[in-house]
């Protein structure tokens, strides 16, 4: 207990302290990614279909965790603007993905030996059907706020893409049939397997991070045949990866540990690499301003890298990195001209300038808690929204002050990052599925 008293009293001194981020080397003000610059010359690889108009995979259609539209409540509790609630069975930290009138989520039920893919109907809530997964391996090492059911699906309209570490990757239809099912071997990770699955092009893209057999693979989305797989180093890590398109290139990019890696998707090969990142690392790099953001677990920095590099690209291509606020768990969000992060060992919430890594403010979102965040932030309308493991999200007006607009309190434990449609909110507790609309 005192340990981790002196960890935590540590980590605020750390991030109250005002170090100025490190600027490396030079680099390009590219804008970001908006309507009005449809070419950047960095930009993630996002669907620009039909699923533009839902959430089909984590953190949206952008992969960055920013909802389309506007209309979206920024106030809501157990019965202020909740249209549907629904029992969710089993347990899972898996987030919500959305198509159409569907709304998909996994669990897990007996200590994870028995592991399901449910759909509800986004209109009213009801569960439409619940379809297990073959028997199989059990991921032994799940920790407790990891669980067995923690990779967000993904889908293209046509099947859903769900990834169960070491039950393998599973492709299902719209109905629950399962179209095919992938055996990727058995899994020893630390605290579990965790990461979601990238939908890219025509494929399938993840990777796992294990004690022996690291790897990162491409899989065809309509047979679940192996494409290529690149074995990594890593031993460590439950993160997702991006696909970002640099000049005429697509680049997958794996955040993890140590490195951060670049591969090319058609491939599997190695293109770039950068150092910096520390041992266990989480969370989604972000994109914009012709750099990628990825920020590095357990008080780690936050790196700005330019992609499109070849080989170790540390000195070259390392823009700045910045020790200040960066997360253990939840991803960054970049909304506007601002990077927002919460570091969730100390509950605080810091926004850099993405240009040149300058801290513009810090502010404390609640009581601090010991990894008290788990889910990844949202923007919408002009706000930026924090949700905490209690199930309290922090609203914050987008800007260069730190404005707290008010704390909306579900009042159950959440650790599930929400999906946003149409106006409406769509969050899984430990328990329900909420639909929060007006």
């Amino acid at each position: 207990m005192i340990g981790r008293l002196l960890l935590l009293a540590i980590a605020v001194a750390w991030l109250g302290a005002g170090a100025p981020p490190h600027v490396v080397s030079g680099f390009s003000r590219t804008p970001p990614v908006s309507a009005q610059d449809p070419a950047p010359a960095v930009r993630m690889v996002a669907d620009e279909g039909e699923g533009a108009k839902y959430w089909p995979r984590w953190r949206g259609p952008s992969g960055q965790g920013l909802a389309s539209g506007s209309g979206y409540p920024d106030a809501w509790s157990p019965t202020e603007n909740i249209l549907w609630k629904t029992p969710v069975p089993g347990r899972g930290n898996s987030s919500p993905i959305v198509w159409g009138d569907r709304i998909f989520l996994t669990t897990a039920y007996e200590g994870g030996r028995k592991l399901t893919l449910l759909a509800f109907r986004r209109s009213d809530g009801r569960l439409l059907w619940e379809t297990p997964a073959p028997p199989g391996r059990t991921d032994s090492g799940a920790n407790y706020k990891n669980g067995h059911a923690s990779s967000t699906p993904a889908t293209d309209g046509q099947r859903v893409y769900v990834w169960f570490g070491p039950r393998g990757l599973f492709a299902f239809d719209f109905s629950g049939k399962l179209v095919w099912h992938r055996d990727l071997g058995p899994m020893e990770a630390y605290h579990g397997t965790a990461g979601s699955p990238l939908l890219y092009r025509d494929r399938i893209i993840l990777y796992q991070d294990q004690y022996d057999g690291s790897f990162i693979a491409a899989f065809d989305t309509r047979t679940g045949q192996e494409l290529w797989r690149t074995r990594r180093s890593a031993n460590v890590g439950w993160g997702t990866p991006i696909a970002v398109r640099v000049g005429g290139r697509d680049e997958v990019i794996v955040n993890s540990q140590r490195w951060v890696h670049a591969y090319d998707p058609a491939t599997g090969r190695e293109l770039w690499r950068c150092g910096g990142t520390t041992y266990e690392v989480i969370p989604t790099p972000v994109v914009g301003y012709g750099l990628v953001f990825c920020s590095s677990g357990r008080a780690g920095p936050t790196l700005a890298i330019r992609p499109g590099g070849s080989g170790d690209v540390t000195r070259t291509h390392l823009a700045w990195t910045s020790p200040r606020g960066s997360p253990f768990v939840p991803s960054p969000v970049l909304y506007g001209s601002q990077l927002y992060m919460v570091n969730d060992m100390a509950s605080i919430v810091t926004s850099l300038d993405p240009q040149t890594g300058k801290a513009l403010f810090q502010g404390r979102l609640g009581v601090a808690r010991r990894e008290g965040f788990s889910a990844s932030p949202v923007a919408a309308d002009g706000k930026v929204f924090f949700t905490n493991d209690e199930g309290e999200t922090f609203v914050l007006k987008a800007g260069p002050a730190f404005e707290l607009l008010h704390v909306n309190d579900m009042r159950e434990r959440t650790l599930a990052s929400p999906a946003l449609v149409d106006g409406r909110w769509y969050i899984r507790t430990d328990r329900n599925l909420y639909a929060v609309g007006r």
